[in-house]
C-alpha cells in the first residue's frame, strides 16, 4: 500500500528473492499475487497475511486484474485468460485484436467500467480492450507525456517506456509510470 502522494509505502509484503512479483488484483476479500517466470499465483487476505490457498499457472505472468467475478491473467502474448478465483481453472481465452491482426505484448491490465485497459510492452501505449469481443476499442499513445517531462538529454525514451498502470476508481483517473521513471502521473481519458 502506497500513499500516492508522497510515495510513502505504508504497508507491504516482502516477496522471496526467488521470486518477480507481476501483477496483483483484489477480488472476494483476497489479495492475488501473479509471479512472471516461476508459475506461481500467492493468495493474501487484506491485512496483507499470505494465505495458504496459492496456485499454479502454466505460463508466465505479465498482469492481472478482475472483472469482479473472474480474474484476468495476461502472458505477454495476444491471449487473455478468465480464470475462476477458487480453482484457478481457465473458463475463457479472450484472443486481442486491432484491425484483424493479434495484439502481442499486452502487459499490465486493469478493468475500468467494462473494459479491459491494457499496457503494450516496450511500447507508450495503452489500449482498451472489449471483454466479449477482444477487439481494440482505443489506444493512447504517452509519448508526449513522457517527452514533456523527461527533458534530461540522458533520458532515452525508447529504452525508459511506459511500463505501469493502475486506476483510481474514487477519481476515475489513471496513474501511469515507466522504466526508470522519476515521476508517477496522474491521468484522466476523456
Amino acid at each position: 500500500q502506497v500513499d500516492v502522494k508522497t510515495g510513502k509505502i505504508k504497508k507491504s509484503v516482502k516477496l522471496s528473492d526467488d521470486y518477480f512479483g507481476e501483477g496483483i488484483s483484489v477480488l472476494n476479500g483476497k489479495i492475488y499475487q501473479l509471479t512472471y517466470q516461476e508459475h506461481k499465483v500467492f493468495v493474501y487476505d487484506l491485512n496483507f497475511k499470505k494465505l495458504p490457498q496459492e496456485f499454479e499457472w502454466p505460463y508466465e505472468g505479465w498482469g492481472m486484474t478482475t472483472d469482479g467475478k473472474s480474474l484476468i491473467l495476461g502472458t505477454g502474448g495476444s491471449n487473455l485468460y478468465f480464470v475462476n478465483p477458487e480453482t484457478f481453472k481457465i473458463e475463457r481465452t479472450l484472443g486481442v485484436t486491432n484491425n484483424n491482426v493479434y495484439v502481442s505484448m499486452i502487459n499490465e491490465l486493469e478493468w475500468v467500467d467494462g473494459a479491459i485497459y491494457a499496457n503494450i510492452w516496450m511500447t507508450n501505449d495503452i489500449i482498451k480492450i472489449n471483454p466479449k469481443t477482444g477487439l481494440v476499442e482505443a489506444r493512447a499513445d504517452m509519448i508526449d507525456l513522457i517527452k514533456n517531462s523527461h527533458q534530461h538529454a540522458d533520458f532515452d525514451i525508447n529504452e525508459n517506456y511506459l511500463n505501469g498502470i493502475a486506476y483510481n476508481a474514487e477519481k476515475k483517473t489513471f496513474y501511469v509510470t515507466g522504466k526508470n521513471w522519476p515521476a508517477l502521473f496522474e491521468i484522466k481519458f476523456n
